[in-house]
């Protein structure tokens, strides 16, 4: 199972299994991730699940619609902002790095 650290505002990381084929998003629920709320349950229509994700070759790539709800989130928007509901673990991602912002709302 790829790995995901989450790294909280305080500097805190934590690892967590991802599974392939499901979302950042959705492992940061499994695990009781606080700082990812995700209203929409995984959409791309609320950006309650910001997250900040530096820049990889095996990283999908954002979709217009998400590029749009990037331009809504709570925190301000950074270049290596992402929402976490669209992106998809694969092998590849195994240690992905998310920074998690001070707020979703």
């Amino acid at each position: 199972m790829p790995r995901i650290i989450f790294i909280h505002p305080d500097g805190r990381r934590q690892e967590v299994d991802g599974a392939v084929g499901s979302s950042v998003m959705r492992a940061a629920e499994r695990h009781g991730i606080p700082e990812i709320i995700a209203e929409c349950g995984g959409a791309a229509a609320c950006a309650t699940c910001h997250v900040y994700v530096a820049p990889r070759p095996d990283l999908p790539k954002m979709s217009a619609m998400e590029d749009d709800m990037l331009e809504v989130t709570a925190e301000p928007r950074r270049p290596d902002s992402r929402l976490s509901c669209q992106i998809i673990m694969t092998a590849d991602l195994d240690g992905l790095e998310v920074g998690l912002p001070e707020t979703q709302v």
